[in-house]
């Protein structure tokens, strides 16, 4: 079913993107919303169903993995999934101007800013430059995930995810309002590489 006819409440729509997701594991993808007369009706505005924070990562392609196409999702994605004001506004425009009923933090197996940062915590060499910002945006992950008795990268990875959209809830009002009252949900996911299934991390305001 195209993203587009999904009911609106935030439980359908998990529940949509879980079952594209499946579909691109098992090869049996639909591809909607991707020919001309769907290119010509969003040039009168868009309404995507959900906001997807993911890594950069070039192994990652949101919508391939959701099987979705043009218009569905409002995608941010920086390395790491990591946090700052302009991710935040993004976020934060999709709730409150877009109306979306979904927030999805994605992260990743073998994430490479994960694996840095772990590596720089147990005294490897942390970049210079801008890049440094990535290793002091995921250590807090890291530090509490060591905390909680984890000193893997996939539960440095699960981490992660549980922490920024923790942040995502904490920061941003609008989101909380809209789950308090079902309008909106959140859910943390942790894309496999391997099988390119996702796993449900964390989630609030849908099962």
């Amino acid at each position: 079913m195209p993203m587009k006819d999904v009911a609106n409440n935030p439980q359908a729509v998990w529940e949509a993107l879980q079952a594209g997701n499946q579909r691109f594991v098992l090869q049996q993808q639909e591809r909607p919303n991707q020919d001309i007369l769907r290119r010509t009706e969003l040039r009168r505005g868009q309404n995507p169903r959900a906001v997807v924070l993911s890594c950069s990562d070039s192994r990652v392609p949101v919508e391939l993995i959701f099987d979705v196409g043009l218009g569905d999702l409002f995608v941010v994605r920086t390395a790491g999934e990591i946090l700052d004001p302009a991710v935040l506004a993004s976020i934060e425009y999709a709730i409150k101007s877009l109306g979306v009923e979904l927030v999805v933090v994605m992260g990743h197996e073998s994430c490479g800013a994960v694996a840095a940062t772990a590596e720089a915590l147990s005294g490897g060499n942390i970049p210079n430059g801008l890049e440094r910002i990535l290793i002091e945006k995921v250590a807090p992950s890291i530090l509490e995930a060591r905390a909680r008795g984890m000193n893997t990268l996939p539960g440095f990875e699960r981490q992660h995810v549980i922490e920024v959209v923790m942040q995502i809830k904490h920061r941003l009002a609008p989101l909380q309002k809209r789950i308090a009252d079902g309008r909106a949900g959140i859910v943390g996911l942790r894309y496999l590489l391997s099988d390119g299934s996702t796993e449900l991390v964390i989630a609030d305001g849908v099962q």
